[in-house]
């Protein structure tokens, strides 16, 4: 009992003892002893509580390892970590999106603090003769065969619902993306009253929750879907079939975090956990998808209608696009999430070891496509840990025609990486449903922000083309980018990629042993592949 584990416990017991001492002789008021008292009834409840093995071991001091352990992330973030160390985002990440949101000047001085003989260091060539661009409003038309075509940014807000972020971060979101031209994905919890508050052009994302367009046993409702898209501000529908964060894994809003406006805006009962399942019920087949897209752009009134997903099982993709072979119905556009994605909570292991990152993910696409001779239809999103002009120039060579941000657009709107997401207790007001801690996000101010990080960032994009003598961002190519492999060998990325030529897959020219082992093998009627084949290979 005397050993040094318990000498915080003994240094309590004898401060009181000498208070209550002080006391009685009328050297000190009773007061002084509160404080004592008080630690040593916490010492006996560490001793005799059996939760915590340390607290048993070490009463009082034991406080002080969950303390630190409490405080880590912050000390961490403000006084241990460098500028360029990314842990999601790096300090010098997040201070280009604060500086561009708040129109601050955001030039480095005394040259960069990135190590260029380090492998992977990456960057674009330059040309000797620069091109003057007029302006920063990139745009692609998307659906141009369509009733209602959209010409939509080549940088946009990515998918994050209102119950995710709150309400005040939606209509931030939202003013921003109007006062910008840009579009606001609305993410699988539907539009709300808050995506609604201020016109901006929204994405309505379909995921397998179909919220705002369902049925009380969670199937789709066609009419509320009609009823639903036919608003002017959806300019677009996206059917969600993974997200990068946690690809393959359902969701469920516990009954307790469902709050009146959530319920509303989902089409869910109050006092009900709300799942969002695994798979659709509209569709188990690649076929059935394809038809399910166009069932929605038809209900739609014609809008641009597509899917978004990130890449796994490799079979399964080809199989959507046998699909598109032999049906002929052909999404408006397919959005690549990049397993770095990360907005929604998920376990560790879906976070950190399931899904295809952004860039394998995209080729895959961008070469199927090319391979089907669908390229040229087909419009190309991605999104997954974007945040400057370069990281959108890069995205776009690989394969992409535009841009989604999510993280991105939260640091513009306030967020700090304090990473309290799935706790409710943001401290910026971005991610919680608290009324008190949302009202200290002001929405005139943070969606001016939004709108300065995203002209800002376009800005800083057509500077990039102008040096590589390009008169768009549609031109950048792979060969535009330059990667350091070692410490003595730099590469092309068309180099270091595989890229197949239009046609190839169709004439069985495959190239490379992916599409050799699963092109053959998938199928447009399951997302199985043929069991049989893919044994033989």
């Amino acid at each position: 009992m005397f050993s040094r584990r318990y000498l915080a416990m003994w240094c309590a017991v004898l401060l009181l003892a000498a208070c209550l001492a002080a006391a009685a002789l009328h050297h000190l008021s009773w007061f002084w002893s509160v404080i004592p008292a008080l630690l040593v009834a916490l010492g006996l409840a560490d001793l005799t509580q059996e939760r915590h093995a340390i607290l048993r071991n070490y009463p009082l001091w034991g406080h002080l390892r969950f303390a630190f352990e409490f405080i880590r992330p912050e000390i961490r973030q403000y006084f241990v970590e460098d500028d360029t160390e990314e842990k999601p985002f790096s300090r010098q990440q997040r201070s280009i999106v604060y500086q561009r949101a708040k129109n601050e000047v955001d030039s480095r001085p005394y040259g960069t603090e990135l190590d260029v003989r380090a492998a992977g260091h990456e960057w674009i060539s330059h040309s000797l003769m620069p091109t003057q661009l007029p302006n920063h409003d990139f745009r692609i038309l998307v659906g141009p065969e369509r009733e209602q075509p959209y010409a939509l940014s080549i940088f946009n807000v990515s998918a994050m619902s209102f119950g995710s972020l709150s309400a005040n971060a939606i209509r931030a979101l939202n003013l921003g993306a109007k006062k910008g031209g840009f579009a606001h994905d609305t993410g699988e919890g539907s539009l709300s009253k808050y995506h609604r508050e201020h016109g901006g052009d929204i994405i309505w994302e379909i995921a397998s929750g179909y919220f705002g367009c369902r049925n009380d046993d969670g199937t789709f409702n066609a009419e509320k879907f009609a009823r639903e898209a036919a608003d002017p501000q959806v300019k677009m529908i996206e059917v969600k079939l993974s997200q990068g964060a946690k690809p393959g894994h359902g969701g469920v809003l516990p009954a307790a975090k469902i709050t009146p406006e959530i319920a509303e805006t989902r089409g869910v009962p109050m006092g009900r956990d709300c799942i969002s399942p695994a798979t659709h019920s509209e569709f188990s087949t690649p076929r059935g998808l394809l038809e399910f897209v166009e069932r929605l752009r038809k209900l739609s009134g014609g809008k641009p209608t597509g899917f978004k997903l990130c890449i796994g099982h490799p079979w399964e993709f080809f199989g959507i696009a046998k699909a598109m072979l032999e049906t002929g119905i052909l999404p408006d556009f397919i959005v690549v999430d990049g397993a770095e994605g990360g907005t929604g909570a998920a376990p560790l292991e879906f976070t950190d070891h399931i899904g295809v990152p952004l860039q394998e993910g995209l080729l895959l696409v961008h070469n199927t496509l090319v391979g089907c001779g669908l390229r040229e239809k087909i419009r190309i999103g991605a999104s997954g840990k974007m945040i400057t002009a370069f990281d959108i120039a890069k995205t776009l060579a690989i394969g992409a025609d535009w841009i989604n941000s999510a993280r991105g657009f939260m640091f513009a709107v306030g967020c700090i990486q304090a990473q309290t997401c799935h706790t409710g207790r943001c401290p910026t007001g971005v991610a919680t449903q608290d009324p008190v801690r949302q009202r200290a996000l002001v929405v005139p101010d943070k969606a001016d922000r939004v709108f300065n990080f995203h002209h800002n960032t376009l800005h800083a994009l057509k500077e990039i083309v102008q040096a590589a003598g390009l008169k768009h961002p549609s031109e950048l190519r792979a060969h535009h980018i330059v990667r350091r492999v070692s410490s003595h060998e730099v590469q092309l990325m068309s180099q270091l990629l595989k890229y197949l030529e239009p046609g190839d897959l169709l004439s069985g020219n495959y190239r490379y042993s992916l599409y050799e082992q699963w092109w053959p093998v998938a199928r447009s009627d399951s997302f199985t592949p043929r069991l049989e084949a893919a044994v033989a290979a």
